[in-house]
């Protein structure tokens, strides 16, 4: 779906991932794209495989760019603010100012009033292709990320997890404890430091 693209009109989608992960970054992603592209879903709804050769097209018919905010300032701000700080992070790393950014989710980021307009859609990453485009390409980057920590951290399986929660990933931290990657507030690990 394109939303009233025009001559005047510079548009950016907005969406995240790991927002919800025991370990590693919030990473969200802002993509302006130079030609349209009927993608077929977001990054939930692709294969790797699919996700892979995607973000090669999206990368090579955009303006892209990554924000994140570490797992540090995911436990000073709570993750809602951190993920909002990643979004503004990704926005401001643009080569060019969009004038409307669509933000998969219901939140808005803190410094909306740069933009002509932002709005936030539920499932936009359903509808928009932008917002599909964001959703792969943070998708793959923090993916990528992981796999990189997960050779100095094999136990954790995050390779395979890539932070989330799964019972490989908890039956490690049981055994072998937390690592400074975690997020040390998340419930799951604060019941585990709390024994």
């Amino acid at each position: 779906m394109v939303y009233r693209k025009s001559e005047n009109t510079l548009i950016a989608g907005i969406d995240e991932v790991g927002r919800g992960c025991l370990a590693g970054p919030v990473v969200a992603c802002a993509v302006i794209l130079k030609e349209n592209l009927a993608i077929p879903g977001d990054s939930k709804a692709l294969s790797s495989a699919a996700r892979l050769s995607w973000y090669d097209k999206i990368m090579s018919n955009s303006y892209s760019a990554v924000g994140m905010s570490t797992v540090k300032e995911i436990e000073t701000m709570n993750i809602l603010n951190a993920t909002l700080l990643a979004m503004e992070r990704a926005l401001e790393r643009l080569p060019v100012m969009p004038t409307t950014v669509l933000i998969d989710g219901r939140d808005i980021i803190h410094n909306a009033e740069k933009y002509k307009e932002v709005k936030s859609i539920i499932s936009g990453d359903k509808i928009y292709e932008e917002i599909k485009a964001a959703s792969i390409v943070a998708k793959v980057t923090r993916d990528r990320l992981m796999e990189e920590l997960d050779h100095a951290y094999p136990y954790y399986r995050w390779r395979f997890n890539k932070g989330y929660g799964t019972k490989a990933h908890l039956e490690a931290l049981a055994k072998y404890g937390v690592t400074d990657h975690h997020r040390r507030k998340f419930a799951p690990i604060r019941k585990l430091l709390l024994r």
